[in-house]
């Protein structure tokens, strides 16, 4: 059952993470999943024209942590203790990268999930990331 509407998760995000809603914007909410848009711009460019390593794994990152919260309810303090990603293909520098992340395991102190990264309008993933949160006591 979903913690959150969209609407309240953008709003938890502008309040207690202002940093997050340059990384991405929350586009959707499920059980266990939630997807985040990346518009890219000039700052999300490395030498060469492809999108960098940073600006993805933090959307991938952000990603998780919606998820995470859409599930536990309001846990500012969730932190990342892994984050594993592989770099599949080069992104389309002209266009959005989407992020869909999708949780594994939701426990009292560890969540465990995966976030697929795509340029929009491709079906091909750019980036595969695999990531562990913990959860902070009540």
């Amino acid at each position: 059952m979903n913690k959150f509407t969209l609407q309240e998760m953008r709003q938890f995000f502008k309040k207690e993470f202002p940093q997050a809603n340059v990384m991405g914007e929350v586009i959707a909410l499920g059980e266990l999943t939630a997807e985040l848009r990346l518009e890219v711009n000039q700052n999300h460019l490395r030498p060469g024209g492809t999108i960098s390593g940073p600006s993805m794994m933090a959307l991938a990152d952000i990603a998780l942590y919606a998820a995470i919260l859409n599930e536990i309810g309001t846990v500012a303090l969730a932190v990342t203790t892994n984050l594993n990603i592989n770099f599949i293909r080069k992104p389309r520098a002209n266009c959005a990268i989407l992020a869909k992340a999708k949780l594994f395991k939701v426990g009292k102190t560890l969540a465990v999930g995966e976030v697929t990264l795509y340029s929009e309008g491709d079906e091909h993933a750019v980036a595969h990331a695999t990531l562990t949160y913990s959860i902070p006591p009540s």
